[in-house]
């Protein structure tokens, strides 16, 4: 199964593709790591975001989206863009996206933990939250 796991922050949907075949993982080179949108007021950058997400999702082949939960309230609540990038995500036409729960995630990473350091992956360091939850849905029994 091949899945994006994302990681919203603030204006950015922060991404990573990963596959498990046959109990092996696979992270797959990708062409974009990260999609900003400037100005979430803006219906075509909006549009555009979509567009671009899906179209990737189409080239890499990705069965499923898994986003990373995020607070609603509190300390460490999410900003009013990132809900919004979400719900985009959430409704755009083709994609089977699902939300992980921070608690299903930290169970998931403490059954089955990564037995590699992140900085043996190849990615970028900002892409390891997206990384984490990717590999937790991928160990989960979702």
């Amino acid at each position: 199964m091949k899945v994006c796991g994302v990681e919203l922050q603030g204006n950015e949907a922060i991404i990573c593709i990963l596959s498990k075949a046959d109990g092996l993982f696979e992270v797959s080179t990708c062409r974009v790591q990260r999609f900003v949108v400037a100005d979430s007021y803006d219906n075509e950058q909006m549009k555009n975001f979509q567009f671009s997400f899906i179209k990737l999702m189409q080239d890499y082949q990705v069965e499923r989206v898994v986003i990373r939960q995020r607070e609603m309230k509190g300390k460490f609540a999410g900003g009013a863009v990132g809900f919004k990038l979400e719900a985009v995500l959430q409704v755009a036409d083709g994609l089977m996206v699902e939300i992980m729960p921070n608690s299903a995630r930290k169970e998931s990473l403490k059954a089955q933990p990564l037995h590699i350091p992140f900085k043996e992956t190849g990615l970028k360091q900002f892409q390891e939250p997206a990384f984490t939850t990717a590999f937790a849905y991928l160990n989960s029994p979702y």
